[in-house]
């Protein structure tokens, strides 16, 4: 119960609809047991000459007419019970209506609340984040939990009540008998109890196995050209066996135990069920109990026995909603990102200093090692070196995607940890190595950072980018669907309608982190020019592997393991021993060699 309290916030709004729907449960289940009594009772004293069981029942004998007229007319009895069973249908109607209604409503605001808590949580978290599995738990766990509220929560209260209005009826109409009606019933509850405890585990590990079997489908159909283009179709498939075929022996695990509770709890209730008609049959030819009585306790006995015997469906099923709950719950317990933290806004020109500046992604393993350096506004910052030397982790603590643990970085003269980080997001605009397209038109793609822009600012964009005439080549131009991820362009085009994106918001700093490698070398030289025409509008920060792209910036960094180990302009660098120079030499030296054949 302690995890199913978890979800009570999301009740809020909904309760009221939520307990109609156990009021409406607990209805049709007073009128549940009230058939076998009527029918009892009618076969007691009205078709036979015992006294009425109850001051209650004998008042409605009278009633009606009384004993011989209801004898005369059994039709009554009849159209009471057909009554009955209408009333109990309008209210089991109403129960079902009901609690799905607010089910549904309480699932839409766990996913709502789940989405907007995941869009929130840091950059780190979803670095590391299994997609599959965020999947799996934002729509299969969601549905579990709906479907226990729905049905099995409310059942319970429905149970609960109509087990204590047959005892108290049963009671009542002979205790010995009623003692006898449930003596095997806590054998029953017992037994439930120890299987939902065994069981609790294998739901666990086989939600989990889904989640696998998900992820590894998702990861395959997401790299599918990946795939085709190395003919790995045969490897992928006995990936997803391995997955599938784990995933199967988990839930026949389960299906075997769920089939050995049922056979056992099956026997138990119907040998409670046999007890009581050879215990009750033996006391009415004793004397001792009237048919009738005997009559209403059999039914009684079957309505109890489903209940106590579902109660192990019933907590199957909690066991389900409760892993469920505890995947949810774990990505709430995840702190998100704090995006308005004091409210401060300042006006951004671009400015850029960082003094002492140290990074680790983990404890002893240093990225960034005291890096200093200052860019001032309408400038062009490049940034070379080997792979892993710290270059896209720099760049990705200007944004906040990170937050740097020692020294200094300023903006204007301003800490960067006291701007809000939604703020520094709209000022500083970053173009990330790997382009993400939604399937959408080109234009609702460039656009994205802002709907409202007008088209001839997209087109603006778009030249800048380079791309506008790959896309007025295109039947539809900018209306033109690019396909889930851009399927439908090559890397190159989706890697500057990335920058087009970007180049749109006018941020006073933009950062491209490596995003200029899937372009050809013309075209990398017409992005360039077009961004120097800018540079009065935005401090404009490059990465790259290309000294042809980073010659033209006004400052030029090259990292190695996380240092900062020469800086200066192109002419300065070519100029003195380092590895500017070593990469400027081979790269020259390619060149010739390719104009040479």
């Amino acid at each position: 119960m302690k995890d199913v309290k978890k979800i009570l916030p999301f009740t809020k709004g909904y309760a009221g609809l939520y307990l109609l729907g156990i009021l409406a449960v607990i209805i049709s289940q007073l009128f549940n047991t009230l058939g076998p009594l009527i029918i009892g009772t009618a076969v007691d004293s009205v078709i036979g000459d015992k006294a009425a069981s109850s001051a209650i029942a004998g008042s409605v004998i009278q009633f009606l007419g009384g004993r011989e007229v209801l004898r005369d007319s059994l039709w009554i009895i009849g159209a009471i019970i057909v009554l009955n069973t209408v009333l109990r249908g309008i209210f089991l109607y109403l129960k079902g209506y009901l609690s799905v209604k607010s089910a549904e409503d309480i699932s839409m605001k766990i996913r709502n609340s789940l989405y907007d808590h995941i869009q929130k949580l840091p950059y780190s978290y979803h670095v590391k984040a299994d997609t599959g599995d965020l999947i799996q738990r934002c729509t299969s766990d969601v549905e579990t939990i709906k479907r226990f509220l729905s049905v099995q929560l409310i059942e319970v209260a429905g149970s609960l009540f109509m087990l204590l209005f047959i005892l108290q009826i049963m009671l009542r109409l002979n205790i010995s008998m009623a003692l006898v009606s449930v003596a095997l019933l806590p054998f029953t509850f017992a037994f439930a109890l120890i299987f939902f405890r065994r069981v609790q585990k294998d739901f666990k590990e086989s939600d989990e196995s889904e989640a696998r079997l998900t992820t590894t489908l998702q990861e395959n159909l997401t790299g599918i050209r990946v795939v085709k283009a190395f003919a790995r179709e045969a490897y992928e498939l006995g990936k997803f066996d391995i997955r599938n075929s784990e995933y199967r022996v988990l839930v026949n695990k389960l299906i075997m135990n769920l089939a050995m509770y049922w056979s056992v709890s099956d026997f138990i209730s119907m040998l409670q069920v046999g007890l009581t008609i050879v215990v009750g049959t033996w006391m009415v030819v004793q004397g001792n109990l009237t048919l009738g009585v005997l009559i209403s306790f059999i039914s009684y006995v079957n309505m109890m026995v489903w209940p106590v015997r579902q109660l192990g469906r019933t907590l199957t099923d909690m066991g389900k909603a409760t892993v469920s709950i505890k995947r949810i719950d774990e990505i709430f317990s995840t702190p998100v990102e704090v995006l308005v933290e004091n409210g401060e806004e300042p006006e951004v020109h671009g400015n850029i200093e960082f003094r002492d500046v140290s990074f680790s992604y983990e404890k002893d393993r240093m990225v960034l090692d005291h890096i200093s350096f200052s860019v001032e506004k309408g400038q062009t910052l490049a940034i070379i070196g080997s792979t892993g030397s710290g270059k896209s982790s720099l760049v990705h603590l200007l944004p906040r995607l990170y937050d740097y643990d020692d020294g200094s970085i300023k903006i204007d003269g301003r800490e960067l940890k006291s701007i809000d980080r939604q703020w520094v997001r709209k000022n500083v605009g970053l173009v990330l190595q790997e382009p993400f397209l939604y399937a959408k038109t080109i234009k609702e793609n460039i656009r994205l950072t802002d709907p409202t822009k007008e088209d001839n600012t997209v087109f603006t964009a778009a030249k800048t980018a380079s791309i506008h005439n790959d896309i007025q080549s295109f039947d539809k131009k900018y209306d033109t669907l690019v396909g889930e991820r851009g399927v439908s362009l090559s890397g190159g085009q989706k890697q500057r309608m990335s920058i087009a994106r970007t180049i749109i918001s006018e941020t006073p700093i933009v950062i491209f982190d490596d995003s200029l490698s899937a372009v050809d070398t013309e075209t990398d030289v017409q992005i360039r020019r077009a961004l120097s025409a800018r540079r009065n509008k935005s401090t404009t920060i490059i990465i790259s592997h290309r000294i042809s792209t980073v010659s033209e910036a006004d400052i030029i960094l090259v990292m190695d393991k996380g240092k900062i180990v020469q800086k200066g302009t192109h002419e300065e660098l070519i100029n003195t021993e380092g590895l500017y120079k070593r990469v400027y030499e081979i790269q020259s030296s390619i060149d010739e060699d390719l104009e040479a054949v």
